[in-house]
């Protein structure tokens, strides 16, 4: 499993809480690239429910995690 912060974004919107076929029938409906549909397929979790992105991917960065004052926009 390959995640990169560009596939990681494809599950922003998901419907958290979501079990893993949730997650990948949401990945297919909304188009995501092959990459995430495989990597989704390869967690091995059956049957348990995911609350965030992070479940999946804890290294996933969060908005504090960059550096930008939001302020100046």
């Amino acid at each position: 499993m390959y995640w990169t912060l560009e596939l990681a974004t494809k599950l922003e919107d998901a419907p958290w809480p979501a079990s893993k076929d949730e997650l990948i029938d949401f990945a297919i409906r909304s188009g995501a690239p092959l990459e995430v549909i495989e990597n989704l397929q390869e967690i091995e979790e059956e049957g348990e429910v995911f609350e965030s992105i992070e479940d999946i991917w804890p290294d996933y960065p969060s908005k504090g995690d960059f550096l930008f004052n939001e302020d100046e926009y």
